[in-house]
């Protein structure tokens, strides 16, 4: 198996390619070991130093985790969503598609005031409060997403009796409240290092590259309903536009 070495494309970039192709196509399943680095370099007739820098950096990307004393492993497989838009999924429902057990954690549940942002979205007056909560999403007991959700305080004060750990929010507000999160008016999705606080949280480095997405959330009836800025670990989710 030869790379092409008459390509502008750098050939350690090259071996990335093939190998994130054999664990798409299930040639390399997740937490499996893949070949040792004088395998990789004798099997696509490449230097050690060419297979070294292509596998640390599928191992950044989180397609790759080196054990100490045992090899290159597979990583978890990620998880494939869409950008939200015109078809809003819940987290739970991200999981059931990608063959993972979803659960979540409530951090925080207090009043805040109103950003200037959220003031002019939601419509409010100067000084409103927002009901905050701030959940952790897991995939298989994998810290996903940081959910950081901001809610009118007087529609939304119902929230905080409801079970926020073993229902999706969407079916609370869909099934028991008759309110269909179906559309967002603007998603921004940028890239952020993760901060001492999010790292503890989400079990990753500090700096670890993330993605942080504001999200501007409407009803059936494209009024307002809430804010969300979210924090989602990088290397464990793919997003699709």
């Amino acid at each position: 198996m030869r790379l092409n070495e008459e390509s502008l494309t750098p050939l350690y970039q090259q071996l990335m390619e093939d190998i994130k192709c054999s664990i798409e196509e299930g040639k390399y399943q997740p937490e499996e070991k893949i070949p040792s680095e004088p395998e990789l370099s004798e099997l696509y007739s490449v230097s050690r130093i060419t297979v070294r820098r292509a596998v640390d950096e599928l191992c950044v990307q989180g397609y790759l985790v080196k054990k100490q004393g045992k090899g290159t492993f597979v990583g978890r497989a990620k998880l494939q969503r869409k950008l939200p838009g015109n078809n809003t999924m819940s987290f739970t429902d991200v999981c059931r598609l990608n063959g993972q057990v979803h659960s979540v954690k409530v951090l925080t549940c207090q009043e805040v005031p109103a950003r200037q942002d959220e003031i002019k979205f939601l419509n409010l007056e100067p000084g409103a409060k927002l009901l905050y909560i701030q959940r952790l999403h897991m995939a298989d007991g994998v810290p996903i997403q940081l959910e950081n959700n901001f809610y009118p305080l007087d529609r939304f004060d119902f929230l905080r009796q409801e079970d926020l750990e073993r229902n999706s929010l969407f079916h609370i507000l869909r099934e028991r409240h008759g309110i269909n999160t179906c559309d967002t008016s603007d998603t921004t999705v940028e890239i952020v290092r993760a901060s001492p606080e999010h790292a503890q949280l989400m079990d990753v480095p500090v700096g670890e590259p993330m993605f942080y997405m504001n999200i501007y959330f409407l009803d059936q009836n494209c009024q307002p309903l809430f804010v969300g800025r979210q924090y989602i670990v990088g290397k464990r989710y793919v997003l699709h536009i």
